[in-house]
């Protein structure tokens, strides 16, 4: 076990122990998964993710007259530096109260990641293909950056099904990773203030997704700026993008889907993306389901096995959602034989 020479001053008022701290940042994710499934996203006005798009459009229009790629670089550190004294702020007064660290902890960490709009936003399309395919083409609009105005049914399905897989690292697998990674870090190698650092590498995860969102598209205007963000992002989701693929593949396995197709078409399709990441689970869930994820001349994900409908979506869901959960369930269990172990 960890010595911690008794205890760690570990934020104002609050000392933890090893355990107490090993208890709390498991608990806190508990809650946080519980928050967003249970309420989903947190109101705009207060949204994290919304004050750092704020930021990033702020910081861009600061710097996109450069013309250098410097100043994509710029932007990261001036959306990071505001985005760390704001988050410090709310800690320090937060944290003058254990349970209320805890919740507002909580809450914050929540914003990290997205799980039922990720899930629920899938589930509207295939609602809106029985109602209208036009209904349905609408709201695909809002999950990708393609012309979805002649998609057909098929395309409109593999185009909710490719949204819905590739988002499980950038929603979930990714933040959660750097967050068990870092609170590894701190529980072996203590340091003050901690709770704030915890929370503030998966928020600097969400900074770097959002500002790869916002500023990362290859376009002339942003083929600058956008440089840096782009990069980064692509090294951050490095590693979890491999590991929810592979999780994909369990979980194919557990749901009695073709889990060694699943497999198969990841090693075989994964970088046809023109992402270095976003296609092991996209292929991992076209294996799975045996079918075919078309994005028209950019790739072809798996093998035409049978004709792609509405129905694989509710499979991708419940696919993505055994995926969340025996990944949520293997980290803490992995957590928490390390955190003996050390």
């Amino acid at each position: 076990m960890i010595e911690y020479n008794g205890i760690v001053n570990d934020i104002i008022g609050l000392k933890l122990t090893s355990m107490e701290l090993f208890i709390f940042i498991v608990s806190a994710l508990v809650l946080s998964l519980a928050i967003d499934v249970i309420f989903g996203e947190l109101p705009t006005r207060i949204h994290p993710v919304v004050i750092i798009g704020s930021l990033i459009d702020f910081f861009k229009k600061l710097f996109i007259e450069m013309k250098n790629r410097l100043s994509g670089l710029l932007v990261v550190i001036g959306v990071c530096a505001v985005s760390s004294v704001i988050l410090y702020i709310i800690y320090l007064f937060s944290s003058l109260n254990g349970i209320i660290l805890f919740i507002i902890f909580s809450i914050l960490l929540s914003s990290t990641f997205s799980v039922k709009m990720l899930i629920q936003t899938a589930i509207d399309v295939k609602k809106a293909l029985d109602d209208s395919i036009e209904k349905a083409r609408k709201l695909v609009s809002y999950l990708v950056s393609r012309d979805t105005e002649e998609l057909t049914e098929s395309f409109i399905v593999s185009a909710t099904i490719e949204s819905l897989t590739e988002n499980i690292t950038d929603s979930y697998v990714a933040p959660v990773f750097y967050y068990f990674i870092f609170g590894l870090i701190i529980l072996h190698y203590p340091i003050d203030n901690s709770l704030f650092y915890l929370l503030l590498i998966p928020m600097f995860y969400r900074i770097s997704n959002t500002m790869d969102a916002m500023l990362g598209y290859k376009s002339e205007e942003l083929s600058y700026i956008g440089y840096f963000p782009a990069k980064i992002d692509d090294v951050l989701n490095y590693i979890p993008a491999r590991i929810s693929g592979i999780f994909v593949v369990f979980s194919a396995y557990l749901l009695g889907l073709d889990g060694k197709n699943a497999y198969k078409i990841m090693m075989r399709d994964a970088r046809k993306c023109p992402s270095p990441n976003s296609g092991y689970t996209m292929a991992t869930t076209a294996g799975a389901l045996n079918i075919q994820l078309i994005k028209k001349e950019t790739y072809i994900l798996g093998d035409d096995n049978k004709d792609i409908t509405a129905d694989d979506i509710s499979k991708a869901v419940k696919l993505s959602k055994t995926t969340i959960i025996l990944y949520t369930i293997t980290i803490i269990l992995l957590f928490a034989l390390l955190f003996g172990i050390l």
